[in-house]
């Protein structure tokens, strides 16, 4: 017999088993709900009389149980009181053992996807991957979530659009044209959870190999050929990706045209025509597009081949990364495929966070964030540069930060005479710094370097977290 508690103001599910009589399977169910937590200590237990009416049982029946549980240490009562769960642990499964025990394998995530322990938090966080989160825009997002619910019909409730809700993808439409010169339509627009599904969709919309930029994102590597997709590398030198070395059989190239990841450098106008050129799908990631700081950002390379390009972004930096929102620009011939993809991967992404973000960009509360963050991270970069870049009171002669230009992140790469990578990377750990090794960006032997986050510590604890790394740099 199968109830739920719902008569007491609570649910608890009871199984309830007949077989041995009522009473002795009204007892177990209570027993073991004590036993492996589900009512826990102090507890209160309907009276006898409500519980027999819920469950269909004789009040004598229930009494009997409540009487024998007492008499076990399972149930307490008190003249006056209601009967409740007297203090007795919860049992819990041993721990079983490995067949093969073993360290877990280290998670190499990438830029804005890193697996971090929050009970294990750093003294002073410079990994990459995520904006100052305690900047995040709380009374606007508030703002806007009370209008959403005080205005929004209830049918936004029900199911939608695997492509995601019109008024995000109206307001996207219009926000990327507008800002980063993407064109496109509302229909062409799918909002996902961010960039991993964006590419998961890809790789299911399409067949043959995709490129990826060496170095790159070394994650994204991982996630396509978990899809089942060969990845082969397409080189970046100092115009950006190599897009002479694309071939034919290459379905699809994933790019980062306008600040590539991880050095820096946009890519160069020659490149961009021969790229569009190129008969494959592009992919754009336009993870720092709207956060460049000496010049006019560049624009998306989307806007120049909207027929071949999907453009990807997320609010990952430009707000936060639990947000878990993003949006691909598809081309006409792909929107298919992808929202056929996305349907079967989630239905669809949740739908107050896409509510909300329509109304930060109607009411241009999204594009005040973005200058204040922009602002913000530009005197974080100076900072940086003045503190460890070339000069008299360099920490660590010889090293280079290129392509800081935009971005929320820096690429310090050592010199040759030393200290290695692992050495500094050891060191950190031991002071409570956090940030990442730059070799793993290379599918081969990559250059000693580390991989600074400038933006995910406070306003307050960034300067120390600098100081700290100058000071373990100097020391090495």
């Amino acid at each position: 017999m199968r109830k739920d508690w719902a008569g007491f103001g609570v649910d608890l599910h009871l199984e309830v088993s007949t077989g041995g009589g009522r009473r002795r399977g009204l007892e177990e169910a209570l027993r073991q709900a004590v036993r492996d937590g589900r009512l826990p200590r102090g507890t209160r237990l309907p009276s006898t009389r409500s519980l027999a009416a819920e469950l269909g049982l004789s009040r004598g029946t229930v009494s009997a149980a409540y009487d024998q549980l007492v008499a076990e240490g399972y149930l307490a009562t008190r003249p006056g009181s209601a009967t409740e769960v007297a203090d007795v642990p919860p049992t819990t499964p041993a721990p079983t053992t490995p067949a093969r025990p073993g360290p877990p394998p280290e998670p190499s995530p990438g830029p804005g996807h890193d697996l971090r322990d929050p009970s294990a938090a750093p003294v002073h966080d410079l990994r990459p991957g995520q904006p100052d989160v305690s900047a995040f825009p709380a009374r606007a997002w508030l703002r806007a979530t009370r209008h959403v619910l005080s205005t929004a019909p209830a049918e936004v409730l029900g199911p939608c659009d695997p492509r995601g809700r019109i008024e995000l993808r109206a307001a996207l439409a219009g926000y990327l044209a507008r800002t980063r010169g993407v064109l496109t339509t509302p229909d062409l627009i799918v909002v996902t959870t961010g960039f991993v599904q964006a590419l998961n969709l890809i790789a299911q919309a399409i067949d043959g190999p995709i490129a990826t930029e060496e170095p790159g994102h070394d994650f994204y590597r991982e996630v396509l050929r978990r899809a089942g997709r060969e990845t082969v590398p397409l080189p970046v030198d100092g115009l950006g990706a190599q897009v002479d070395t694309l071939t034919g059989a290459t379905a699809a190239a994933v790019v980062t045209p306008a600040h590539q990841y991880p050095t820096g450098v946009p890519l160069h106008p020659a490149r961009r025509r021969a790229l569009r050129e190129w008969g494959g799908l592009v992919v754009e990631d336009d993870y720092d597009g709207e956060f460049r700081y000496d010049r006019q950002p560049v624009g998306a390379f989307q806007g120049t081949a909207p027929d071949r390009v999907v453009y990807v972004g997320t609010t990952s930096e430009s707000l936060a990364p639990a947000l878990r929102l993003g949006w691909m620009a598809v081309p006409p011939s792909l929107i298919g495929p992808v929202a056929e993809a996305k349907l079967h991967a989630d239905a669809h992404t949740e739908v107050l966070g896409q509510l909300v973000l329509a109304r930060l960009i109607e009411t241009h509360d999204y594009d005040r964030h973005i200058r204040a963050a922009r602002l913000r991270y530009r005197r974080r970069r100076e900072l940086l540069l003045a503190r460890l870049g070339p000069g008299p009171g360099q920490p660590l002669p010889g090293v280079t930060l290129p392509g800081v230009a935009a971005g929320l992140r820096a690429l310090l790469l050592l010199p040759e005479a030393g200290p290695t990578e692992g050495e500094l990377l050891a060191e950190c750990a031991r002071r409570g710094i956090a940030l990442r090794a730059a070799s793993p960006l290379w599918r081969g032997d990559g250059p000693g370097g580390l991989l600074i986050g400038y933006a995910a510590p406070s306003e307050r604890a960034y300067p120390p977290a600098l100081e700290a790394l100058a000071r373990t740099l100097a020391g090495t």
